[in-house]
């Protein structure tokens, strides 16, 4: 398995797979190959155990069955003239056993009993990977709102701007998707994972009754859940692991979403950092600029081909490009879980790409965002001066909330609307507005709402609500959660 700066060379190859193959499994031909024969051998090995085939057949099988001794591209070019991989590797599998141990090659199986199992092997690996991503995200981000709990921003709702909130309360809102996304793939992993054995219509009926037990055999040898029958055309497994993989992207890409926006030139309120430029949230962006370029003249971080001065987001960026192409993939699976009788003509066929790309961008995604927010530089005092550029008019909620009594909502609304127009137009903060024109004084006055009520009422740290509760809240979640921080 290798780090995140390497690739498998996978769907995407060298030139794509440094964005879209980050992820910690393996999914190239090269290891659904291995995984087909993974199922090779343990079915061998289950066999011999059943007392269906000759002693030392298990061992045999396994030791035959690595990957590269095999040839995919030759492999890839028979399936087309059976329509999938499996009955040529068969083949060239028993020639590689001989002897009497090759009776136990494929025994009792069907082609998509090696394909689906093989799926469920890489789905596994797949998901262990992302989850442990996840989890250093996830706590990447309780750092970022515990660190952050009175760190006033605007808020933004519609992309304009709204009351003040906490950056720390942003961060627990990430937090919060983070962890439920790592729960859905525990509970996929723990649930919805199965082998896959019924031979020719999902009867094993060439194994004479002996069906069953081989079934938990294989299941056992593999480390996958035993289920009650094959699974065939049946495929909401695929789909229920497919959707927690997509549940991760969609958690992702809201929190890449909202870095590009504030990463923004006339935002600048956070901005991404790197691995080695020291820890993440600490005031102003310093400490090694990110996307310095090599010693060599090499490309830097965040560097664009024709505008030296740029400066990226690409961790966020990334993980957009892969969220993206989740959603069709998945309705692809969806679609093709209509299927004919015992064997679906094509519907499962249609499976193996999008299966796979789904496992394989949602491992990237988790990838880079632990990245991103591992060494997220938060400038806090961008986000104080935004706020206080807006002039008030973030208050302008609470500065109703304090006439309506007075007033009457009606009355009280459209007296600080026309403030905030007047505001808005005359550059003059809010309370410049309220305080100085007669009309609105006088009003006021009559009120009997003062001054200092309303200093008091323009004040965005009197208005942050819940918002220090509900990061304590997201934060205790988090510990509870199985691999979150402990005793923090």
């Amino acid at each position: 398995m290798p780090d995140h700066n390497g690739t498998h060379g996978g769907q995407y190859g060298a030139l794509f797979g440094g964005v879209f193959d980050r992820g910690g499994a393996d999914l190239s031909d090269a290891a659904w190959l291995q995984a087909m024969l993974d199922t090779e051998a343990a079915l061998a090995r289950a066999l011999e155990r059943a007392g269906l085939a000759p002693a030392g057949s298990g061992a045999a099988v396994t030791a035959a069955a690595r990957a590269q001794d095999f040839d995919a591209a030759e492999l890839g070019e028979l399936a087309a003239l059976t329509g999938n991989p499996v009955p040529g590797l068969a083949r060239a599998l028993t020639r590689r056993v001989g002897g009497q141990a090759a009776r136990a090659v494929h025994q009792g199986a069907t082609s998509q009993d090696i394909v689906d199992t093989a799926a469920m092997l890489l789905a596994r690996q797949a998901i262990d990977a992302a989850k442990a991503d996840l989890e250093r995200a996830a706590d990447a981000a309780a750092n970022l709102a515990g660190a952050h709990r009175r760190t006033l921003m605007i808020g933004r709702t519609l992309l304009q701007q709204a009351v003040p909130v906490t950056f720390g309360v942003v961060a627990a809102g990430w937090l919060a998707g983070l962890d439920a996304a790592a729960a859905g793939l525990a509970q996929v992993r723990r649930t919805r994972l199965a082998v896959q054995f019924g031979g020719a219509a999902g009867t094993l009926a060439s194994l004479d009754g002996a069906g069953v037990r081989v079934k938990a055999l294989l299941a056992e040898e593999l480390d996958l859940p035993d289920p009650p029958l094959p699974w065939h055309t049946e495929r909401l497994r695929v789909i229920d692991v497919a959707t927690a993989m997509a549940r991760v992207t969609a958690s992702l890409s809201k929190i890449a979403r909202d870095v590009t926006l504030l990463a923004q030139t006339e935002v600048a309120e956070v901005r991404e950092g790197a691995p080695g430029q020291g820890a993440p949230g600490q005031g102003a962006p310093g400490q090694g600029e990110p996307g310095q370029g090599e010693p060599d003249g090499g490309p830097r971080r965040g560097g664009s081909s024709a505008m030296p001065n740029k400066n990226n987001p690409v961790a966020a960026i990334a993980i957009l490009g892969c969220a993206k192409q989740v959603p069709g993939l998945l309705a692809t699976l969806v679609a093709s879980a209509e299927q004919e009788h015992q064997r679906a003509a094509g519907a499962w066929h249609a499976e193996w790409q999008p299966f796979s790309d789904i496992l394989r961008l949602a491992g990237s995604a988790a990838a880079w965002g632990n990245e991103l927010l591992s060494h997220l530089q938060v400038d806090t005092g961008k986000m104080a001066a935004n706020l206080a550029a807006a002039g008030g008019l973030p208050m302008a909620e609470r500065v109703t909330a304090l006439l309506r009594n007075a007033l009457g909502g009606p009355q009280a609304h459209d007296l600080v609307a026309n403030a905030a127009a007047r505001s808005t137009s005359s550059g003059l903060p809010l309370r410049d507005v309220l305080l100085a024109a007669p009309e609105l004084e006088e009003r006021l006055r009559e009120a009997g709402v003062t001054a200092g009520q309303i200093e008091a009422a323009l004040d965005p740290a009197g208005y942050l609500g819940a918002s220090n509760d509900f990061i304590t809240a997201a934060l205790e979640a988090h510990r509870a959660q199985p691999g979150g921080i402990h005793g923090r």
